[in-house]
């Protein structure tokens, strides 16, 4: 009898240790996101790519930004390369260049198999802008080159107070640049409705259905061993901290991870609301990131390439 008490203990310990490691791992996520949080404290987040015309000072009208975005499209149209247009109050406290490269290189501007994107930024109350030029395009547009479109387009404009038509001189300048470099690929055709699919696009198909069924066999493994609401807090924050390394977002991060941790809330539980004693759960997993780069408004739906990579080329400029 002594030895049926011991074995039934150890399936009891077992649990006990596990729970206790779990605890553990969890603890480990929420401290390393406490630690990118705490290092981006005080900087200037990086906006929603929502169309190829960003502007958070209100300095544009509508006829003008939808204007320049016309001439943006044009440009990708002709050429295949990216250009993205953000206006920003400030970007302290970093400067322009710092801010510019994190912006550029969360938003990865440029075709995928070229990565031939810009970022024209021009911070507004610190009077400063850049044009950050991503890897590919460097010998296309070096910083010299970049420096003179600044000096000699944009900042006259920008001293008499029009943005629009600086940003408009600006942009034939760099397309003008773009037009004189034979090497650059031609542009893609308009891509497919299949290609816009966004989020999808990032997870091979044959993926999707390991994801809709194993996930809640994960998640109520994971709530067997550890808990429900530890199983919420591991994959909630696996899936936070995924999203903010990715994307540089903490909105986003937040409204992913949120989601995720509900999500393995609900299917580790049975059909009666509560953990279940029996070898499976109903419920299932789905998740979709709406548009993915894609956007509406006045870009037409504009999408970024993804495979812009940013090493800090470009020029800077004050007015």
């Amino acid at each position: 009898m002594g030895r049926v008490a011991v074995c039934r203990l150890r399936p009891l310990q077992c649990a006990g240790v596990l729970r206790a490691l779990g605890a553990c791992v969890v603890g480990v996520v929420l401290s390393l996101l406490l630690g990118l949080a705490h290092a981006q404290v005080g900087l200037q987040p990086v906006p929603a790519l929502t169309a190829q015309v960003i502007d958070q000072t209100g300095t544009l009208t509508q006829s003008q930004r939808q204007q320049i975005t016309a001439q943006l499209e044009a440009i990708e149209q002709q050429h295949g390369s990216q250009v993205v247009v953000l206006m920003v109050p400030t970007t302290t406290p970093e400067d322009i260049a710092a801010y510019a490269n994190r912006v550029a290189s969360a938003w990865k501007i440029g075709r995928k198999e070229v990565g031939d994107g810009l970022l024209f930024i021009i911070a507004k109350n610190d009077r400063t802008l850049r044009l950050e030029v991503a890897r590919s395009l460097e010998g296309t547009i070096p910083d010299i080159a970049a420096g003179r479109i600044i000096q000699d387009s944009v900042v006259p404009q920008l001293r008499s107070g029009d943005f629009a038509a600086a940003i408009e001189a600006g942009l034939h300048a760099i397309e003008a640049r773009l037009a004189g470099d034979e090497w650059l690929p031609a542009p893609a055709p308009k891509a497919t409705a299949s290609a816009e699919r966004g989020f999808e696009s990032m997870v091979p198909e044959s993926l999707w259905p390991m994801l809709f069924f194993g996930v809640p066999i994960v998640c109520n493994v994971l709530a067997r061993l550890i808990g429900r609401f530890f199983t919420m807090l591991l994959i909630g924050g696996v899936v936070g901290a995924g999203t903010l390394v990715m994307t540089r977002s903490w909105p986003e991060a937040l409204l992913y991870g949120g989601v995720a941790g509900f999500v393995a809330l609900i299917v580790s539980a049975g059909p009666s609301g509560r953990l279940s004693g029996g070898r499976s759960s109903s419920g299932g997993y789905s998740s979709g990131r709406s548009g993915g780069w894609s956007s509406g408004g006045s870009s037409g739906g504009f999408r970024s390439g993804g495979g812009g990579s940013f090493g800090g080329g470009g020029a800077s400029g004050k007015w």
